[in-house]
């Protein structure tokens, strides 16, 4: 198992230079940096799209992709190195290649009327069309598309006409070839070009998807014109507001018939028309910068809450309920259009945009968009990382929200290196390819001082000093390593025989030290790395750790002491060049690489012992040590940097409540950013911590809902906006309406009120009717407010927030939030209505009502626990387990915080946590000790695992299976077993023959497993289990105990050949019973792998175990029918209910399983970082046969893979592995 854990991911942006490179089919998007293909997926449970995987195959850039018009699965990829490819998502795999192909394939699509063929084109043709599979496959060349005078941007095949395609030139022209007619080269120039040799490129072109013939086409200047290819006329030449304004992209939108969209070249406007209209229907300024491509996504996100309508009455009577019609905005002839856009940027922006909401559904504001060459902490605030790039930009990011806070003017050519200001200047130095290297003022945005003494040679490093602000080092291609003062001053010149590739400050001197191989002592050779590293660096903390990143795309971590690799991580989809490390968190670490990508890592489990020290509370020279006794070979990890000595030192200050202060710190420290100084914070709410002593950040995190609507009601004060439409107008009314409104005035005037109410809701005219339903009655006024709520959440309309808000429906209104997925929104309703702001409304209150008020209250009070629920979930699924704690925490939910944090396998923040909180927090700690104990077998630590569970008040049990497991020889065992206040092996062998005389089994095999032959214990527990089970009415609670005992005897001695019958019977036993326990711990995912697994070791082995395959089998069966309608996702197969014999089974297991002790703890295991994708995603589950996301874990054998999460519920329910050799299961 990986030791260095992937803990966040900042993701490229979509790339300038190329036309086609976004695209989207169904539920998915993709779209491409310069060398990764970045693909999304819609989660249909909380409707938001998240990424899904990166391809990273290219190793020039990407030129153009295209997604399979038959197959959602499919899409193929070009790059400038001749290569085309075609990928299969779902699996995430490569399909097929084609090399070599005769030009670049510049511009690349499917074929609309073959199943499998690639059609592609490099600048000047000809077009080549690659059949994938089958007996024609091969690559051949159109008979007509060649020869072309001018360059091709883009080519469209028509989607309902066989092989009709279009091409669009650089000089403005089109060409267009169908079967069977005429063919039409360099045709439809602009008419402004007619007889000039000027150019004004296609920047885009679509077939009208309800037309054979018809064309949009968009030259850059200019503009949009609707073509007729047959006639070769132009139909409509549509207009811009202003003349300045030119379109880049284009799309259709399929929900809307004669609808499409534009996004301007220099500002990112995106404009909506319908070709009966010249001029736009609505214009939406989105963004500065300006669009590079677009594309409509056919199935707009699918909403999951439903309101249900009314029997719709047959008869109209002056109090009947009116239909009403849809509601239309104030653009009445054109409503905008349902749908998703997904935008491209110039700057590399990518979002989804809803266009009939009106709002981004997703944004990634910033990106690189090629190599990153390097990236650093800020030095006094470590939360901001930098990034350099050979696009020409610098970039700073906020690491706990993953999101671009700054970025550099650009066009510096490449930037190779940055290097921070000291303290609290908020300047970056940065060096170039070409432009020589300048230092960046981030909060002002401007470049404001540059140094040119290395001419036009690129910089390869520079380095401000952290001693002397005044001084800034460069080194570079012309074999200068130059210091010069920030105004500009050279205070000195070293010359190198070469290019010098790096250079630091030493941080005890102000002098440079450059070492040179070839002169010094050489003390080791760490040999490993395939090709050139680019990156070093040293742990601050912990002296002999190494981490080098090299060009074979890997990242490794030394002991410099053995010369040893220690771990590799496989993540980066190219050359890794920048490393760095979180100044106040030593085990974080960030890396980036020519794939784009920036990517966090977590390297605390490297250093595991002295964490468990920490917890233990062990003397200080077990956690902190000086370098010399660290970097003795052999020595436990000690740490010997700054953080920890300065936190040892603020802990010698304190009088009071030390070891909270220790866990807390110690915690932060060790924690990778992203939630726990959020949960550190919250805890301190919890114990009473005054709230003035809250940090300035508190705010922006998860709030203590104590605090909520205080914090968010002063950002209301400071952010009170008005935001105005542009454009009314709208169409003459048919004469239906105006009968209806004059039918409307005479019952008025007859004092009809409610039938002139109900014919305004018919004539869409909500606000007359809501204005005088009053004068009916309040309760009908409330009622029709009910109905149009109802309306506009049918419509998916924000409209409807101020309806719920005035009528007090809350749930509705949090419910309508739950299901768009915005359930930070439904969060803080729900508080509000807890805090009383919201009131429902009392139409009449009765004498003797006022208890009403306290029922609302705790029915407001259970829906706020929905929500935060609900977000913990959508935290704990986006593998942010620390945070879906906060949401929990944040309630004053403690069992449940502990439980997130134990699903995700945050165990030492689990304890140290629980210790802080204590009583309330008390069974969950001890069940993260207990695991903590196991972890600590697996490291051979076990008088550390015995210091935990003697933390545990009743341990007695815990001690005896950890001295059982224990490998050692009989002395160190018998000084094992005094620690844990057990008798010697000797007694324990007369203790169980004792018990065994007295017929007591738990006694009997609790001593054998103690004793010098704990073999002993194996037929007597089995002998006891297999008799339970026989009967009919054996519940898990009565066997559990004993199986899970003799789990823990001594491996070696399970392995011995006497054994074999027993062992096999123990491993068919614990299968069987870790089939229940996962069904009662919802384990999904591995319920019918244990249920396998056990039916597989019944088929091969010789036992005599009363359990039968057919009966595993029918309860499996059971279950899934049971179960279905919870783990159904929402486009499965439709749903057919459990016959009754299935639900009769189900119900016995249920009975036989009963309750979990540990609520909480119910519900999937998923660690940080599962949801990241990374290029080693290459490993099948040997338990489900699917490739696996997120962190994996090997089996003994070395080869066998399955995912963390499944090893770690596994673990939790049957300890041996499911190899079925007998081997204990530790992925803790």
């Amino acid at each position: 198992m990986s030791q260095v854990r992937q803990v966040g991911l900042l993701a490229a942006g979509c790339q300038p230079w190329n036309k086609d490179v976004c695209a989207a089919s169904g539920d998915r998007f993709a779209y491409c940096a310069t060398l990764a293909i970045y693909i999304y997926q819609l989660d249909h449970r909380y409707n938001e799209f998240k990424l899904h995987a990166i391809m990273s195959e290219h190793k020039k850039t990407i030129t153009a992709i295209s997604w399979c018009p038959h197959n959602p699965d499919l899409f193929a990829s070009g790059s400038t190195d001749n290569l085309v490819i075609i990928w299969n998502v779902a699996e995430q795999k490569v399909i097929a290649k084609l090399d070599s192909t005769k030009g670049i394939p510049a511009s690349l699509s499917w074929c609309w009327n073959a199943e499998d063929v690639v059609a592609f084109v490099s600048h000047r043709g000809p077009l080549f069309i690659w059949t994938i599979s089958g007996p024609d496959s091969g690559v051949i060349v159109h008979k007509d598309a060649h020869s072309f005078l001018s360059d091709i941007c883009m080519f469209r095949w028509h989607t309902h006409q066989k092989g009709k395609v279009v091409f669009g030139h650089i000089d403005g022209s089109l060409s267009i070839f169908h079967p069977g007619n005429k063919n039409q080269k360099h045709v439809l120039r602009p008419e402004s070009l007619e007889g000039t040799d000027e150019e004004d490129p296609v920047t885009a072109l679509e077939w009208d998807p309800l037309s054979t013939d018809y064309l949009l086409v968009v030259n850059l200047h200019y503009g949009i014109r609707l073509v007729d290819s047959e006639s070769l006329s132009c139909i409509t030449t549509f207009n811009l507001p202003s003349a300045a304004a030119s379109v880049q992209c284009l799309a259709w939108v399929p929900s809307a018939p004669g609808m499409f969209i534009t996004g301007d070249s220099q500002v990112g406007v995106l404009r909506i028309w319908n070709v009966s209209r010249t001029t736009p229907i609505d214009n939406l300024k989105l963004k500065k910068t300006g669009f590079h491509c677009l594309h409509v996504l056919n199935s707009p996100p699918r909403k999951k809450f439903s309101v249900q309508s009314p029997t719709k009455n047959h008869y109209t009577s002056s109090t009947s309920e009116a239909v009403p019609p849809p509601t239309l905005t104030q653009n009445q002839a054109f409503s905008l259009p349902p749908g998703h856009a997904v935008c491209c940027f110039l700057d590399g922006g990518v979002g989804l945009y809803d266009m009939g909401a009106k709002k981004w559904d997703f944004l990634r504001d910033l990106g690189h968009v090629e190599t990153i060459f390097d990236c650093k902490f800020k030095p006094d605030d470590p939360n901001l990382l930098a990034t350099a790039s050979f696009d020409g930009t610098i970039k700073v990011w906020d690491i706990n929200t993953l999101t671009a806070v700054y970025t550099s003017p650009g066009n510096e050519g490449v930037i190779y290196s940055l290097s921070w200001a000291p303290g609290g200047l908020n300047c970056i130095a940065g060096g170039t390819s070409r432009n020589g290297a300048f230092i960046w003022n981030v909060q002002k945005g401007k470049i404001i001082q540059r140094f040119n003494e290395h001419g036009t040679n690129g910089i390869f490093c520079v380095a401000w000093s952290h001693k002397d602000s005044k001084r800034i080092a460069t080194c570079s291609s012309d074999g200068f390593c130059i210091i010069r003062t920030i105004d500009g001053k050279v205070l000195h010149k070293y010359k190198h025989p070469a290019a010098v590739f790096g250079c630091d400050w030493s941080q005890n001197n102000n002098t440079v030290r450059i070492w040179d191989y070839t002169q010094d002592a050489c003390i080791n050779i760490l040999n490993g790395h395939t090709a050139p590293v680019r990156g070093l660096m040293w742990n601050t903390e912990i002296p002999y750790l190494l981490i080098s990143g090299s060009w074979d795309y890997t990242i490794k971590v030394w002991d410099t002491r053995e010369g040893t690799c220690v771990d590799t991580v496989y993540d980066h989809g190219a050359d890794v060049y920048g490393l760095t490390c979180h100044s106040s968190r030593p085990f974080t670490m960030a890396s980036c690489s020519r794939d784009s990508t920036v990517r966090l890592w977590s390297l605390t489990a490297l250093v595991t012992p002295v964490q468990i020290n920490i917890l233990a509370d062990r003397s200080w020279e077990e956690i902190i040590g000086n370098t010399d006794y660290a970097i003795e070979p052999g020595t436990p990890p000690l740490l010997c940097g700054k953080v920890s000595r300065d936190i040892r030192q603020e802990i010698e200050k304190l009088t009071a409540n030390s070891q909270v202060k220790k866990l807390r710190w110690f915690s932060e420290c060790f924690s990778p950013p992203g939630g726990s100084d959020n949960l550190w914070n919250l805890v301190a709410v919890i114990k009473g911590q005054d709230d003035t002593l809250l940090p300035q950040n508190y705010c922006k995190g998860i709030m203590h809902l104590k605090h909520l609507i205080k914090f968010r009601t002063s950002e209301a004060q400071e952010l009170t906006t008005v935001k105005m439409s542009k454009f009314g107008g709208g169409i003459g009314v048919p004469t239906k309406e105006e009968r209806l409104k004059e039918a409307a005035e005479i019952h008025l005037r007859l004092g009809q009120i409610q039938r002139y109410c109900e014919l305004m809701v018919e004539l869409g005219e909500w606000d007359k009717a809501l204005s005088i339903a009053p004068g009916v009655s309040v309760k009908y006024w409330k009622k029709l407010m009910q109905r149009r709520a109802d309306q506009l959440i049918q419509e998916d309309k924000d409209d409807v927030i101020p309806y719920c808000i005035a009528i007090g429906d809350v749930k509705k209104l949090v419910h309508f939030f739950m299901s768009r997925g915005q359930l930070k929104e439904a969060l803080l309703v729900a508080q509000a209505a807890c805090e009383g702001n919201m009131q429902p409304l009392h139409v009449s209150v009765p004498k003797g009502a006022s208890y009403s008020d306290d029922i609302y209250k705790e029915d407001y009070n259970e829906l706020l626990h929905k929500v935060s629920k609900e977000l913990a979930e959508w935290y704990f699924q986006d593998g942010r387990a620390v945070l879906a704690a906060c949401c929990h925490l944040a309630i004053d939910n403690i069992e449940l915080a502990m439980a997130y944090l134990i699903r995700g396998n945050e165990l030492e923040l689990a304890v140290c946590v629980g210790t802080v909180l204590g009583e309330s927090a008390a069974p969950a700690t001890h069940y993260a000790l207990e695991l903590l104990a196991r972890k600590c077998m697996m490291i051979s630590v076990w008088n550390l695992a015995a210091d935990l569970l003697l933390m545990i008040p009743d341990n007695e049990l815990h001690l005896i299976k950890l001295c059982a497991f224990y490998p050692g020889c009989t002395e160190e065992i018998n000084d094992l077993h005094d620690k844990c206040k057990l008798p010697t092996v000797e007694e324990c062998m007369q203790l169980a023959e004792t018990a065994h005389a007295d017929d007591n089994i738990f006694e009997t095999v609790k001593y054998y497993l103690l004793s010098q032959e704990p073999e002993k214990a194996l037929p007597i527990g089995i002998s006891f289990v297999k008799e339970y089970i026989s009967s009919s009415d054996w519940t898990l609670d009565t066997i559990y105990p004993v199986l899970d005992l003799l789990s823990y005897i001594r491996t070696e001695k399970l392995l011995l050949h006497t054994c074999t019958e027993a062992r096999n019977e123990l491993l068919i036993l614990c299968g069987y019973i870790g089939a229940l326990l996962a069904i009662r711990r919802q384990y999904q995912s591995i319920v019918p792998a244990l249920y396998e697994y056990t039916s597989q070791l019944l088929k091969r082995r010789e036992v005599s175990v009363p359990l039968k395959i057919e009966y595993l089998s029918e309860e499996l069966d059971a279950w899934r029918a049971c179960t279905q309608s919870t783990n159904r996702s929402l486009e499965d197969s439709p749903y057919t209910p459990p016959s009754d014999s299935q639900r009769m089974i189900y119900a016995t297991l249920l009975k036989r399983l009963k309750e979990e002790s540990l609520k909480g703890i119910i519900g999937p295991d998923y660690v940080t970082g599962s949801n990241l994708p990374s290029h080693s995603d290459i490993h099948i589950s040997c338990l489900t046969g699917l490739k696996i996301q997120g962190p994996v874990f090997f089996l003994e054998d070395g080869k066998s893979a399955i995912s963390l999460n499944d090893a770690l519920m596994w673990a939790k329910v049957n300890p041996f592995s499911p190899l079925g050799t007998g081997i204990r299961l530790n992925p803790f």
